[in-house]
Parts: C-alpha cells; sequence; structure tokens
C-alpha cells in the first residue's frame, strides 16, 4: 500500500527564526508560520481566521532560513507532517510539526524603515516574478545545442 505524507505552506513568519545546532554540529531552524483565510459568515460579516504552524528546517536549508529570513518574510514550505511525544510534568504532551524539505523565499527583502513588513514583502513579490521571467527562445530547424546551452 503506497502513502504520502506531504504539506504545503505559503505564509509569513510570526517571529524571527530560532536557530539552534545539533551535538551532531547539524543546524536546525525552528519557525512559526501564519497563513490566513478570510470568509463571510451567514450575517455577511466578513471572519478572518489564522492558523499557526510549527516548520523545522535541517542543516543547508537551516542555514539559509536562519540567515536571510525575519519576522514577517513570506515563504513557500514544503514537507512532511511529523507528530513528536514528549513528557513534561508527567504528563504526555504531543507536538505536530512539519518538517521541510523545500524552502522557497517569496516577495522581496522587507525594508528596515516599514513597520508593515509582510505588506512591504508583498508589495516587492510582483517585481521579483517579472524579473524571473526567462525571454522566450527561439530555436530554427538544424540548429545544434547541446544540453549546457538550455537555461534550466
Amino acid at each position: 500500500m503506497a502513502s504520502v505524507n506531504k504539506a504545503i505552506l505559503i505564509g509569513n513568519l510570526g517571529r524571527d527564526p530560532e536557530v539552534k545546532s545539533l551535538p551532531s554540529g547539524i543546524s536546525v531552524v525552528n519557525l512559526a508560520i501564519a497563513t490566513s483565510e478570510s470568509y463571510k459568515d451567514k450575517e455577511g460579516n466578513k471572519i478572518e481566521k489564522t492558523d499557526w504552524h510549527r516548520v523545522t528546517l535541517f542543516d543547508k536549508l537551516a542555514d539559509i532560513a536562519g540567515q536571510y529570513l525575519t519576522k514577517g518574510s513570506s515563504v513557500y514550505i514544503e514537507g512532511r507532517l511529523q507528530t513528536r511525544k514528549y513528557e513534561k510534568d508527567g504528563v504526555d504532551h504531543y507536538a505536530t510539526e512539519i518538517v521541510g524539505r523545500e524552502l522557497r523565499m517569496l516577495g522581496g527583502k522587507p525594508t528596515a524603515a516599514s513597520d508593515d513588513a509582510p505588506a512591504a514583502a508583498a508589495a516587492a513579490a510582483p517585481a521579483v516574478k517579472r524579473a524571473a521571467k526567462p525571454a522566450p527562445a527561439t530555436v530554427a530547424a538544424g540548429d545544434d545545442f547541446e544540453d549546457d546551452d538550455i537555461p534550466f
């Protein structure tokens, strides 16, 4: 029987990344990511709901997140769900988190002068998308090219 454990989030960091190192020397970063949705209730009132997600990144992803991400940064995270059990004061507790395998930083770097970092990052996002769009390439019949010539 096949199974899939995959989680995808697009959201904003609620606090600066918490960078730690394991005894083996591997970097670990814990993130708190907020995702929001809005809808109208039966009376027509707009309701906004925010969910908070724990995300853990290891090794090189942890190094990158610790260096470049700050509170308010927009990110895309892809990973797997993991539930841990731990004991505190004789009581069993469970924590579900996303162990990230992929991280993409969205939007531009928030400006230090801005008090509204998420809005600044969202405003910069379209410019980053446009700049990253490759120019269309044309290949005439009979043109020889190697795999190294392909830009992706």
